[in-house]
């Protein structure tokens, strides 16, 4: 089992010189604590996003940290220009000695893409578009480009990534039709809806991976989870609780603000998220629990928890993720090496 972070970069209150300045010191904890790989969310105009250009605070990331990997989950394809896209993910792998995970989306909301000028009924053509361009740049090394009078030319990628041919590829599941995409892709994924849901969408991905590859080793297949750990159970929960309707507030701040609701809604107290699975806080031992329960409904092998959010405070996300990686993560490796073949 592998272990990861989830990170939406949402305002916790703090002024925003602090805010980045102690995000970077979690990441340092994160690495730490031998967590595979740090995701990141894009938003824009809303504080439940502060990292509305993830590759700028992705740089970041990259001189903070020696073997994290990390990523954008997503970049939103549609507001990019392809090559732009294209050269900045060129960047962040050569800058972080090739530790770059990619995963592009369309963009969770409509008011989002309006922002930019982008129609969101074009939005999946353009991120298709987009994803296309930059997977066979990535993979050819080189890029065609006009000129003056309408003439292409065929001209190598200046900042070709590390990995090769490009870093691993993420995507986003909601359903088995995408999930049976991303594995036919050759593609990790990422879902932070309901176990129950997810069971189809893994089964398929399984289905489909073992039909287009064969016995080649299954990818990440990851779920993603507010998780806080404490050493009592009721203050545990009280905290979580406490930053959960923070999180909640800027989780809707842009739904409120201009009258639309959410196509995956978040019940906005702390408790019914937790009564639905997606989210838990408590001791190590029944987090532990938790974590195992989930995984195995779900189908999943990946567990992204995000454990900073809301009003934390970052003495209280570095107490949590120290008594996750100390006890959580241990019993749960033990877990898997006595699980049978």
């Amino acid at each position: 089992m592998n272990f990861g972070v989830f990170d939406h970069l949402d305002l916790s209150g703090s002024p925003i010189e602090r805010f980045y300045r102690e995000r970077l010191e979690l990441v340092e904890a994160y690495e730490r604590a031998g967590f595979h790989a740090y995701h990141v969310a894009e938003h824009h105009l809303t504080p439940l996003g502060m990292a509305p250009s993830p590759s700028v605070f992705l740089a970041a990331v990259a001189q903070r940290t020696k073997r994290l990997r990390f990523g954008p989950m997503v970049y939103v394809a549609p507001l990019y220009h392809p090559l732009r896209l294209l050269e900045e993910i060129g960047m962040l792998d050569q800058m972080s000695g090739g530790r770059l995970e990619i995963a592009f989306g369309r963009g969770a909301l409509a008011a989002e893409l309006r922002f930019y000028d982008v129609d969101p009924a074009q939005s999946e053509k353009m991120h298709q578009d987009a994803v296309g361009f930059v997977l066979a740049a990535l993979r050819e090394g080189a890029v065609t480009v006009s000129e003056e009078g309408g003439r292409k030319r065929r001209l190598p990628l200046a900042v070709p990534p590390l990995q090769k041919p490009h870093p691993p590829l993420w995507y986003g599941i909601h359903s088995p039709q995408t999930a049976e995409r991303a594995a036919r892709l050759g593609m990790n994924v990422m879902t932070l809806d309901w176990a129950s849901q997810t069971r189809a969408c893994t089964d398929r991905f399984r289905a489909a991976w073992k039909e287009t590859r064969g016995e080649a080793p299954l990818p990440k297949v990851g779920i993603g989870r507010f998780v806080f750990v404490g050493r009592k159970a009721l203050e545990a929960r009280a905290t979580a609780g406490r930053a959960y309707r923070r999180w909640h507030e800027s989780f809707n701040y842009l739904s409120s603000l201009m009258g639309f609701r959410h196509l995956r809604e978040r019940p906005p107290e702390f408790d019914a998220i937790v009564e639905d699975g997606r989210a838990f806080a408590g001791t190590p031992e029944s987090v532990a629990e938790y974590v195992r329960k989930q995984m195995n409904e779900a189908g999943a092998n990946y567990f992204v928890g995000q454990f900073a959010f809301g009003d934390l405070a970052l003495e209280e996300t570095l107490r949590s993720v120290g008594l996750f990686a100390a006890e959580v993560m241990p019993m749960l490796e033990r877990d898997a090496r006595l699980a049978p073949a």
